[in-house]
């Protein structure tokens, strides 16, 4: 199984009703584009906890943390380049691209809703919003504030994949995600190049064990 082929089918079957030919276009190019990192890892947890899953089925949530990181990493990018304030942009093309980061996003929500990863999925998006927001501060490290939506998405890809076996994810692997994350930075290279083949052995965890996985928290999240 190509799981970086399997998360952008699920994908893209995800988006596939989206109407107005411009926008699916939009949205299909930016899918086929993307690093799957996020959904690969998603899986890769999945099977490193059981290793009996069946992947395939649960493609459709690797695509829902796909998507969600997709429409962020748009809308990060629309943000800082703000093509709609260029003399010679084209404002269509903008307008087409914040619409498809919204409809990225919401798809992504659709797919992990009523799952024990929704409420990280929120908090991620949230701690998205705060970080963009900090990030226009004088003295803002905005490097720093841009690379915590990487290691927020891999920690909603554990924890996403823990869940589709009934699990919470262990330490072991909540590390990895921060470990691939460093190394990326803003963006993510091919999957296959940042995701190491995970032991099961090393990644042992049950329904009942909880790891804490909260960066995207803060005190005002409910």
């Amino acid at each position: 199984m190509d799981r970086a082929a399997s998360c952008r089918r699920a994908a893209r079957d995800a988006v596939a009703d989206v109407e107005s030919s411009q926008l699916h276009d939009v949205i299909t190019d930016t899918l086929e584009g993307a690093s799957m990192t996020p959904g690969v890892l998603t899986l890769e947890s999945a099977a490193a906890i059981d290793p009996t899953a069946d992947l395939e089925s649960i493609a459709h949530r690797a695509a829902g943390v796909q998507l969600i990181y997709e429409g962020l990493r748009l809308t990060r990018t629309l943000a800082h380049e703000e093509p709609w304030t260029a003399v010679d942009g084209d404002d269509g093309d903008a307008d087409l691209e914040i619409l498809a980061a919204d409809i990225l996003v919401a798809r992504g929500f659709y797919l992990l809703a009523r799952t024990d990863a929704a409420g990280k999925a929120v908090r991620t998006v949230r701690a998205f919003g705060r970080d963009q927001t900090l990030r226009d501060q004088s003295e803002a490290d905005v490097e720093r504030l841009d690379a915590n939506l990487e290691r927020d998405v891999l920690e909603l890809a554990v924890v996403t994949g823990a869940a589709t076996v009934g699990a919470t994810p262990t330490a072991e692997l909540l590390a990895l995600a921060n470990e691939i994350s460093d190394a990326a930075g803003v963006d993510f290279p091919p999957a296959e190049e940042c995701i190491p083949a995970l032991d099961s052995s090393e990644t042992d965890a049950t329904a009942h064990e909880t790891v804490r996985s909260d960066r995207a928290t803060s005190a005002t999240d409910p």
